[in-house]
This record gives structure tokens, sequence and C-alpha cells, in this order.
């Protein structure tokens, strides 16, 4: 056994100095630049398209600015917000879409608005929907 731990040595040595290095560059670039101008806000996640009027409710907005979402939230650190679900392609809404920089046509209808999901300023579904 002795012999066997003599004879790795070496050859370790000779990896190390004689065989090729790779010398690997790891980078990380987060260019995001400004926020989507949507009339009713953008959705939280990427490509952040322009969310349909109806996504979001009252609290997103502020004094009618929205607060913003994913990257570019503007709003308190333990904030939770409701959202309509039903207002995402992925979830089968093929109504409407709004596009960026177009104007809003209406505002937020605060008593109307019926979110089904919350959510935190990263996109993220909270458990406690009593919020």
């Amino acid at each position: 056994m002795r012999g066997f731990s003599f004879a790795l040595l070496p050859a370790l040595a000779f990896m190390m100095f004689v065989a090729p290095q790779s010398q690997a560059q790891v980078g990380v670039g987060l260019n995001i630049g400004p926020a989507p101008v949507c009339p009713y806000g953008y959705y939280e996640d990427s490509p952040y398209d322009c969310a349909p009027y109806g996504y979001y409710g009252p609290e997103w907005f502020d004094n009618g600015v929205f607060i913003g979402a994913g990257p570019w939230f503007h709003g308190p650190r333990d904030f939770h917000g409701h959202i309509d679900n039903h207002f995402r392609r992925d979830h089968g809404y093929r109504g409407e879409m709004p596009h960026r920089g177009d104007h809003a046509d209406r505002h937020i209808d605060a008593q109307h608005f019926h979110g089904n999901e919350v959510h935190d300023g990263h996109g993220h579904a909270m458990n406690d929907r009593r919020h």
C-alpha cells in the first residue's frame, strides 16, 4: 500500500505541472435598464411584457403610478399585493394586451377588483391569502 502512495505522488505532480491548464473565466453581467412603461404595470417575470388592465390590484399603485415588479420593484420589503392570474397568457388569457408606451384608458377600480393570488413584488406567490 505504501508503494502505491509513493507512485501516486509523482503522478499528481506531473498532472499539475505538465498537463495543459485550462483557464476558465466566469462573468456575470446584469443589464436590466429602465422599467417598461406600461399603462397597468408589467408582468413580474421575464420578458416583463405589459400586463392587461385587471391583472394588478390597487395596492400595486401609488397615486396611479405602478410601484414596479421584478427587478424594478419599489415597494416596501414586506409588500404583498393581489393579482388576478386569469389575466396571464400562460393561464389561458387571450384578451387585449397593452403595449409598452400605451396610456391608460381607464383607472384601477379598487372596489371591483377580485384577485385570486397574493404576490410579493418579485413574482413570488404568497401562501397567506388573508392580505
